[in-house]
């Protein structure tokens, strides 16, 4: 999979309308979470400049913003670091996934419509088929999209911004746990679950749904 100044994998048609701020962070972005820039790092700003082939004033925007979102520390004296992952932080990110993304696919539940649900299994059939060929980045990307997709049926800006933050520092421990394609299988399988629900309109099952993903992922995690 050839390498861009986004993260999306379809981006011609964004790329254009993001500025160079956005598309530094967007591309910057994208090497942390897919682990690219190894955890714990230290990162020479030139070398990002020229790994993006960006100026120093997007890159720098990029870098306090990745900051502020969790996915970089700012270390006086030393610069900046990858920030490192670790188990207590994994299961501190899971019991906020818990909360936020049932409630995403709560408030879907109530909201979708066919049109959505064909984005969504369309999705999952190309993130089937990333697996199988084992494109680990393709299938990290789609897996962002498909949950973007979910916040964006529920409607609520804010919830979706808070998602984004959340999923960005979740990847990079599902990054971890990509080589299990037993995992991988679940992760398809629960998907479908997923959908299933939204399209039935029963919001419990929805809720159960999103429970059993997150904790399909923490099993996963653990195990590796």
């Amino acid at each position: 999979m050839s390498e861009s100044v986004t993260e999306n994998v379809n981006p011609a048609s964004r790329e254009k309308s993001l500025s160079l701020n956005e598309q530094a962070y967007l591309a910057f972005r994208h090497k942390l979470i897919t682990l690219r820039y190894k955890p714990g790092e230290y990162l020479n700003t030139a070398q990002v400049m020229d790994d993006l082939a960006m100026g120093r004033t997007p890159i720098n925007q990029a870098i306090h913003r990745l900051a502020t979102e969790g996915l970089l520390q700012i270390i006086p004296r030393k610069g900046v670091m990858v920030a490192p992952l670790s188990i207590d932080d994994a299961l501190e990110l899971i019991e906020v996934r818990l909360v936020n993304e049932t409630l995403c696919v709560e408030l879907a539940s109530q909201k979708v419509v066919d049109s959505h649900l064909h984005q969504l299994r369309e999705l999952n059939q190309q993130i089937a088929q990333a697996s199988k060929s084992r494109s680990r980045e393709e299938m990290m990307l789609l897996d962002r999209e498909f949950h973007q997709a979910l916040a964006d049926i529920a409607g609520n800006s804010r919830l979706s911004d808070i998602l984004s933050v959340i999923h960005a520092q979740a990847q990079r421990f599902w990054a971890t746990t990509l080589s299990n394609v037993v995992h991988m299988d679940e992760v398809i399988a629960e998907h479908n679950e997923i959908i299933a629900a939204l399209e039935s309109g029963d919001t419990r099952r929805a809720a159960d749904a999103a429970r059993a993903h997150i904790f399909s992922f923490k099993r996963a995690l653990l195990s590796t």
